[in-house]
C-alpha cells in the first residue's frame, strides 16, 4: 500500500484487560500495526508488554489498575502520558462474564458485573477523553460489548451480563456524539463466541450448543477481532463514529 491507512504509527494506545484472551491477542496485532502499548489490567501484564515489545520493537508497558477504581484508572492514565508522552488510542476491553440466572443473582452479584463491564468501560473512557480534551487533540476509541447486546443467549441464564453489554454498545454510542466535535470517535465491537481460557471453563454441554448453533460450525479466536479493532483505531476508519461491530460468525443472522 501506498499510502497505509490502517497503520498505527507513531501512536499510542491503552489497552484494558490486557493481562489474557482478547486484550493480551489484540494487544500483539496493535503492536503489530506500529502503536506503543500501555497495558492496563488487575493483574500484572509485564510479561505481555515485555513479549510484544521484543517482537515488534515497540514501547511497552504494563499498569496494575482496577478499572472500577476512578483514581486508579486516573492514576493509570497520568503515569501513562508521562511515560509514553502522550496517548492517541484506547481499546476499553477489560469485562467479566457471570452465568447465573436472575432469580439467583444476588445484588453484590449484579454489582460486580455491572461495575467491570459497564462502570469500568465507562471510567477509563471518560478519563481517556477528558486526557485527549485537556490536550486539543483526538483520538479513536473502541469499546468491548458483544453480540449478548443484541441477543439473548441460551441455554446459559446471564442477564447481567446481557444488560451490561447492552449498556456499553450504547454508551458507544452516546459518547460518539457528545465527542464529535472534539475529534474523538467511539466506536464499539459485538464479539460472538471466542475461544479463550474464560469460554474453556465453561459447560462443556453449553459450548456443544453453542457450536451447533453457529454457522461457522466453531467459535471464534481472539486474532479474528483484531482486523475489526486496528479498522475502528485507525485513519481508516475517520468517518466511523458510534458504530458497533458485530463478529460473531453468522450467529446473530439466523
Amino acid at each position: 500500500m501506498k499510502k497505509d491507512i490502517f497503520s498505527l504509527q507513531g501512536k499510542v494506545c491503552v489497552i484494558t484487560g490486557g493481562y489474557q484472551g482478547i486484550g493480551e491477542i489484540v494487544t500483539g496485532f496493535i503492536a503489530d500495526a506500529g502503536a506503543d502499548v500501555a497495558i492496563f489490567d488487575l493483574n500484572d501484564a509485564t510479561h505481555v508488554a515485555e513479549k510484544v515489545s521484543k517482537e515488534y520493537g515497540v514501547k511497552a508497558k504494563a499498569y496494575i489498575c482496577d478499572v472500577t477504581d476512578p483514581q486508579a484508572v486516573q492514576a493509570a492514565i497520568d503515569a501513562a502520558a508521562q511515560d509514553f508522552g502522550t496517548l492517541d488510542l484506547l481499546f476499553d476491553n477489560a469485562g467479566i462474564c457471570l452465568h447465573k440466572a436472575a432469580l439467583d443473582c444476588t445484588p453484590d452479584d449484579w454489582r460486580k458485573v455491572i461495575d467491570v463491564n459497564l462502570n469500568g468501560i465507562y471510567y477509563v473512557a471518560q478519563i481517556f477523553g477528558k486526557y485527549l480534551a485537556d490536550h486539543g487533540k483526538g483520538g479513536s476509541i473502541v469499546m468491548t460489548a458483544s453480540m449478548s447486546a443484541t441477543i439473548v443467549n441460551i441455554p446459559q441464564k446471564q442477564a447481567s451480563y446481557n444488560a451490561s453489554k447492552a449498556a456499553v454498545k450504547h454508551l458507544a454510542k452516546s459518547l460518539a456524539v457528545e465527542w464529535v466535535d472534539k475529534g474523538i470517535r467511539v466506536n464499539s465491537i459485538s464479539p460472538g463466541y471466542i475461544r479463550t481460557a474464560i469460554t474453556e471453563l465453561s459447560d462443556p454441554e453449553y459450548q456443544k450448543l453453542w457450536i451447533a448453533s453457529i454457522p461457522y460450525g466453531r467459535m471464534g479466536t481472539p486474532e479474528e477481532l483484531a482486523g475489526a479493532v486496528i479498522y475502528l483505531l485507525s485513519d481508516a476508519s475517520t468517518y466511523t463514529s458510534g458504530a458497533d461491530l458485530i463478529i460473531d460468525g453468522c450467529f446473530t443472522v439466523v
